[in-house]
Parts: structure tokens; C-alpha cells; sequence
């Protein structure tokens, strides 16, 4: 992936390590947003069930991630519920990291937000970017308690997307999505799904999604809808990979085929297959490996929002 002509965006808050740019990234084991059976992250169907199918999944103890549930479910105090435990004030550097891994985030967020901006302004509308913290370990964010093990997310709330970037060590060694330099181009397409649940946001679909997630009354229900939202955003993952290769030139041999083979790794049925030896499809949140890189590949092909309708479609 070509991406050292990217503008970096100041919109990184860096708060690895208590801020300051430095160490590394990762990012766990979790996915809540992109990869995992979890959800999109604060996208509202982040319930105990959800919850303890992640660990589940993972072999994450469920309650490390009970104790985070605000995270998707936006519930706050009340009734005895989960403290938040106190964390002391953190230092947060915001702008362009000067490391090479907050670079290149830097670089990939800078390069979806004139993408995006580009796409907008066809259909006459302002794109307003979202902001992109970087943190290790866990940090609270608008949609509660953010751990590693949840992977990268998207929070409405804050319209932020939070990144531990050990995420993509993970990608590589844990889920063999990638390897080598192809490597960059799948975690850009990490970004910039999350970046879609943003653009999601800005265009009125993820807040109908929850509400129809409410309405349901059901956690079958309320999962199908999920699948519809998480594949949407791996579309206009491939919206943003054809306009910005149309621009800048970025794709290079083997990134497609690397973006696909991530998609692949963390299909619902392949981690459900893997760690339990069973697929339920009812369960599913994010999507089957087919699923996901169907809807990658007809955004990276089309390059149009209209092409992601998701929610329209028949056959996901």
C-alpha cells in the first residue's frame, strides 16, 4: 500500500501510555466494530448474551467484559449496577503521532477523511471527520470502558473511533488475516471500517438500526440487523479503497487479496468454527467470512454509497 503521500490528519488523540506517542499498538483480541462477534461498539445490542458470546468466542473471561457493557449499550448508574472503577487524569497528545505506527493511522485517517469529503460533496453535503484515539490496554471514552479486548470500535456518542493498535499484531499472529507488507492495506481497511460507521452515522442509518434493534424485541432479530450494519460498513470500507486508489494511486499487488483474507479470518462462522467446532448463525453480528468480503469487494468495485444498501439487499 502506497501511503506515504497521505495528509495526516490532526485528528488523532493519542493516549498510549498515558499519551505522548510513543510504544506500540495493538490491538487485543476483541471486536467490537470491526472484527469480532460483538457489535459496533456503543451500536446497541451490547447485551449480557452479546457479551458472553465474545468471551466465548475469544476465550476472553466474560466478566472482564461485563464489567465494559457500557461500552455497547450506552447504560450508565442505576439500580447497583457496574462502577466505572476511577482511573486518574491521563495525558493526551492530540495531531499526528511521531512514531511509525501512529503515523501511519495518522496517514489512513487523514486519507478517508479528503476521501470522504470528496464523496460527500457530490451529493452536495458537508463530511464532518470523527476524532480517532489511540490508547493501550483500556481508557475511558463516551460509550464507557474501552478494552483491548474489544477491538477497535466506534462510539456515536463521542463520534470517535477508538484504536489499540496491538490489534493488528493480533490480525497477523492470532487470526492469520495477513502477513508481511499486504499487511498495511488490511489494517487501513480495519480504519477505515470503523470510518464507515461514521459515515453511517452522519447519513441517519445507525441511529434507525438502533431503533429498529429496540423494536425488534429480539435478540435474533436485533443480531440480523447488526450484520446488516456491519457489512454495510465493510462496503463503504471498499468505497473508500476505490476512490482513494482513484486519487492517490494507493493500492499495490497483493493489498486487495490481504483486505480479503482478513475479512475471511474474522467471519462470524470461521471464529465460531474455530473456537468452538460449531457455527450458529443466529448468533451471528458482524457477518460470515463470504459475507464480509462480498460486501468489501462490491464497495471497492462500484466506489458508491448507493451501491451499500445493505439493508435493501436479499441476499447478504
Amino acid at each position: 500500500m502506497r501511503w506515504d503521500d497521505f495528509r495526516r490528519s490532526d485528528n488523532v488523540e493519542d493516549d498510549r501510555d498515558g499519551g505522548g506517542g510513543g510504544g506500540g499498538g495493538g490491538f487485543g483480541g476483541g471486536g467490537g466494530g470491526f472484527g469480532l462477534p460483538m457489535g459496533g461498539g456503543g451500536l446497541g445490542i451490547g447485551t449480557i448474551v452479546v457479551l458472553g458470546l465474545v468471551g466465548w468466542a475469544l476465550g476472553i473471561d466474560p466478566s472482564v467484559l461485563i464489567g465494559g457493557a457500557e461500552i455497547v449499550t450506552g447504560n450508565r448508574g442505576g439500580g447497583g449496577g457496574y462502577q466505572q472503577p476511577y482511573e486518574p487524569p491521563r495525558r493526551t497528545t492530540t495531531g499526528a503521532p511521531k512514531d511509525q505506527m501512529g503515523d501511519f493511522v495518522a496517514a489512513v485517517l487523514g486519507n478517508t477523511e479528503d476521501t470522504w469529503t470528496i464523496v460527500f460533496k457530490e451529493s452536495n453535503q458537508d463530511y464532518k471527520a470523527p476524532r480517532l484515539r489511540l490508547f493501550a490496554g483500556s481508557i475511558q471514552g463516551g460509550c464507557g470502558m474501552a478494552q483491548a479486548a474489544m477491538g477497535p470500535f466506534y462510539c456515536p456518542t463521542d463520534k470517535r473511533i477508538y484504536l489499540d493498535t496491538s490489534f493488528f499484531r493480533d490480525m497477523q499472529v492470532r487470526f492469520k488475516g495477513c502477513s508481511g507488507k499486504a499487511c498495511e492495506f488490511a489494517e487501513a481497511y480495519v480504519i477505515a471500517h470503523e470510518v464507515g460507521h461514521h459515515v453511517q452515522n452522519l447519513l441517519g442509518i445507525l441511529p434507525k438500526a438502533q431503533s429498529a434493534q429496540r423494536a425488534s424485541g429480539d435478540k435474533v432479530a436485533a443480531n440480523r440487523i447488526q450484520v446488516r450494519v456491519e457489512l454495510q460498513a465493510d462496503c463503504f470500507g471498499g468505497v473508500w479503497a476505490n476512490r482513494s486508489n482513484q486519487k492517490w494511486k494507493s493500492i499495490e499487488p497483493g493489498d486487495v487479496e490481504a483486505a480479503l483474507q482478513t475479512a475471511a479470518a474474522i467471519g462470524d462462522d470461521r471464529l465460531q468454527q474455530q473456537s468452538t467446532g460449531r457455527v450458529v448463525p443466529d448468533s451471528f453480528t458482524h457477518g460470515s467470512s463470504a459475507q464480509r468480503q462480498r460486501w468489501f469487494n462490491i464497495g471497492l468495485k462500484e466506489g458508491k454509497v448507493s451501491a451499500c444498501n445493505t439493508f435493501a439487499a436479499q441476499q447478504l
